[in-house]
């Protein structure tokens, strides 16, 4: 990376560099809140009128000079109880191994089959679903095992407000949510990307994935008012275990998979665990080929009961990237001239076909207890990716005339362009938090403070020109692709972010208020090389949330919420030459949860409105010249959502969901006022439910499967789009992706559980899309795209 040195000792550099930054400004807030909070806290005796209210905490737990070996075997004891759990409601898949180290370990713990009953990503910590004012879903490793998650939109299908338009373009983990984007993290940490190398992160490596829907600056900073999808990396665990995983399937699909993991040493302070994942397949494309490669070392040292650090590792390498460009309008979501176009149609050129990357991750969590108040926690995670892409992309057909004369050539022939990136990327976050456990007379606190830094390092190198057609009934491979020799883009970017948050969970009984402020500080430094023109932005901006929710005796838990985000635009001016303003955001919400007493079932409902605000439009009217851009859009989402998640009967698990999205332009400004956004449907549905049998000669023996609906959606936000044909004026109206449903299903065998010889045995096979149905899953007025076929995946697996 040119910014900021060459190779292994540079990047060492980058990261020492913005590690001491980071703590410096952390120790900084530490030093004051806890100079000021104990006193306050714990000296509350000395007389005066303006006494505070008596403060207290939770009875000790006997921890100062309690030996190794008796906490290995308090450990045990909970290791234990949590398998008789488990075992009294078995999935069809074998329990995963639990890690039991810090605030993940305590997250994961409250784990059972498909439920969750607690998520770090709402509040940073421990706190339960059930008593946190905000939408969350948590997919946990059973339902990922069970359904054979292969990406990351994969794992959401299934999940409440989640839609993803694109499931055949690997190069990408977008999804949305609420009708804006998805902000990703890992481990708490923002995952940030080029436009082509965005960060990617393979579904085994991963514990859990939760889903936090509307705004989360007041913990996060710079976000979409979309939510955040954080995901959580495999952790070291007490108890030795081990797993391998043969997979093959549709497109001559080659998998291979381990997971092992345990103790070093006899005390188990030195705990370990490494996840390895390769692949090697086609793709529903011809000529299209995927390929990757993922290991993940992580260790955990405990030195004492009070202090944890576990060390968090990755590297990946994709061969080949598997991308996929957008087929014309006519062939695919209208008829074309010839019919339709095939779903492994290639468009390319077979020599100019090229998508590597690769990605390297190393970071640290570390967690430290003072006392039965204060514990003090860091998490620091540094990325390096690089991407080399090059692709001969189509277009549409080719036309001639103009507005009433307009038509196709020949309806047979589509225009092409080159198009080539090498990307170089470098990023840094890290994330310092100081919590406090008291109680202040009836009130039971849980405060969070924290100081958090981002740095974003990013130069890339782009080509892009029309070149050859190609005649769709008659393709030419192999043509001679002039290269251009002009720069596309050449962009030289540094940005960071600097937070301070703080957050209160204040528990009176039943009903816990949740709220938070929070200050950022975001700067940004982008040059186009190519051009010579600099943007540079400095924004400021305070966020916050403030919520609500009352647990009644019999599982039903009302609330309510307020919530605002910020996110600041790197690229681009206004028609005066300043950089674009940080878009806002803010929503309302009120829900209800209820998990039933006794049961391991849940249920949500949610209703909001979410504004987002200084969007960048084009506008219109006397005087404004044609194409103006300006920032006085506004976009507006109203909606419900409903989900049911659990296991109402031994062996059976189910995730369902509903989802109405009304998501429009709202600024009377904006040229497309009242109109729905592009490729957002209004309404989603899906529901999944797998039974494994108990007992009698079928034991062992699951099956299950699922549907899934998506509403039509429109194409452009003018919601009005018409595409040429053959004949000179006659248009096709093309406006609307039509709704569709799918179908999935599973079979499975649990050897174990019959022969007790093979126990630990396991085998499944996966189909989605079971009928193979063939529908478009994206449309834009530049093209349209195929959604994925059916895919069957069969899998043999053996824990130990």
């Amino acid at each position: 990376m040119e910014c900021e040195g060459h190779g292994l000792r540079g990047r060492a550099d980058y990261f020492l560099r913005n590690t001491f930054k980071s703590t410096a400004s952390a120790l900084t807030l530490g030093c004051l809140l806890m100079a000021v909070t104990p006193v306050n806290a714990q000296n509350t005796g000395q007389s005066g009128a303006s006494a505070l209210p008596p403060v207290t905490v939770d009875a000790p737990v006997q921890r100062a000079q309690r030996p190794v070996q008796v906490r290995r075997n308090a450990s045990a004891r909970r290791s234990a109880s949590q398998r008789s759990a488990q075992q009294a409601n078995r999935s069809t898949v074998q329990p995963e191994p639990q890690a039991l180290v810090g605030t993940a370990a305590r997250v994961n713990a409250g784990t059972n089959g498909f439920v969750a009953t607690r998520a770090s990503g709402a509040t940073k910590t421990d706190a339960p679903i059930m008593s946190t004012p905000a939408s969350i879903a948590v997919i946990t490793r059973d339902e990922m095992n069970v359904r054979q998650a292969q990406s990351i939109r994969d794992l959401l299908r299934y999940a409440p407000g989640i839609y993803f338009s694109n499931d055949t373009d690997f190069r990408f983990q977008n999804v949305s949510a609420r009708g804006f984007s998805l902000e990703t993290y890992l481990d708490g940490l923002r995952l940030q990307g080029g436009p082509f190398g965005a960060p990617r992160v393979d579904p085994y490596l991963l514990e859990r994935a939760e889903v936090i829907t509307g705004p989360a600056s007041i913990l996060y900073g710079a976000a979409s008012p979309g939510g955040i999808l954080n995901l959580v990396s495999k952790r070291p665990t007490e108890n030795p275990f081990g797993e391998v995983s043969l997979q093959t399937g549709s497109f001559n699909r080659i998998q291979g998979a381990f997971d092992v993991g345990g103790p070093v040493d006899k005390d188990k302070t030195l705990l370990y665990r490494v996840t390895g994942i390769g692949l090697n397949a086609d793709t529903q494309v011809d000529n299209i080929g995927e390929q990757r490669f993922s290991i993940a070392p992580a260790w955990t040292w405990r030195p004492s009961i009070d202090t944890t650090i576990t060390f968090l590792t990755s590297y990946r390498q994709d061969p080949k990237g598997g991308a996929f460009a957008l087929l014309p309008i006519q062939g695919t979501l209208v008829p074309g001239t010839f019919g339709q176009i095939p779903r492994n149609f290639f468009a390319g050129d077979l020599n100019y076909e090229t998508l590597k990357y690769k990605q390297a991750t190393a970071g640290y969590e570390f967690e430290h207890r003072f006392d039965d108040v204060f514990t003090v926690r860091q998490n620091v995670r540094y990325l390096h990716n690089e991407l080399s892409y090059v692709e001969v992309q189509p277009g549409g057909f080719t036309t001639t005339g103009a507005g009433g004369t307009l038509r196709l050539v020949d309806g047979r022939t589509i225009n092409r362009s080159y198009f080539s990136t090498n990307e170089n990327l470098d990023t840094f976050a890290a994330d310092n938090q100081l919590q406090a456990k008291f109680n202040m007379g009836p009130l039971q606190h849980t405060v969070l403070a924290g100081v958090d830094y981002q740095r974003f390092d990013f130069n890339n190198l782009a080509r892009f020109a029309a070149t050859n057609t190609l005649d769709i009934l008659a393709p030419n491979y192999t043509q001679n692709i002039a290269v251009p020799t002009a720069l596309f883009q050449n962009l030289d970017q540094h940005l960071s972010q600097r937070g301070l948050y703080v957050q209160d969970e204040a528990r009176l009984g039943r009903l816990t208020v949740l709220g938070g402020v929070r200050y950022d500080w975001a700067e940004g430094n982008t040059l186009a090389q190519n051009t010579g023109v600099r943007v540079l932005n400095d924004d400021q901006k305070p966020t916050g949330r403030i919520g609500a929710i009352y647990n009644f005796d019999n599982g039903i838990a009302p609330y309510v919420s307020y919530s605002t985000s910020f996110q600041p635009t790197s690229v681009g001016t206004l028609l005066n030459g300043q950089p674009f303003k940080p878009t806002t955001g803010e929503q309302y919400e009120g829900g209800v949860k209820y998990q039933p007493v006794g049961t391991n079932l849940m249920f949500t409902a949610a209703v909001y409105d979410l504004k987002q605000q200084n969007v960048a439009t084009v506008i219109s009217g006397p005087g404004i010249p044609a194409n103006t851009t300006a920032q006085v859009g506004e976009v507006s989402s109203r909606g419900f959502e409903g989900s049911v998640v659990g296991s109402p009967l031994p062996g059976l698990s189910l995730r369902g969901q509903y989802s109405y999205l009304d998501n429009r332009i709202s600024s009377p400004q904006d040229v497309n006022f009242g109109k729905r956004l592009a490729n957002v449907p209004m309404h989603t549905a899906s529901l999944w439910a797998n039974y494994l049998v108990q007992g009698g000669p079928a034991t062992g023996f699951g099956f299950g499967g699922g549907v899934r609906y998506v509403h039509d959606m429109y194409t452009t936000n003018a919601n009005n789009l018409t595409v040429p044909t053959i004949v000179p004026g006659v248009f096709l109206p093309a406006a609307t992706v039509p709704a569709s449903t799918v179908f999935d299903a599973v079979l499975s065998y649990d050897f174990g559980m019959r022969y007790q010889q093979w126990k630990g045995l396991s085998a499944a096979v996966n189909v989605n899309n079971v009928f193979d149905k063939t529908y478009v899953s994206l449309c834009t007025a530049g093209g349209c795209r195929w959604a994925l076929g059916r895919t069957v995946l069969a899998t043999l697996t053996y824990r130990w």
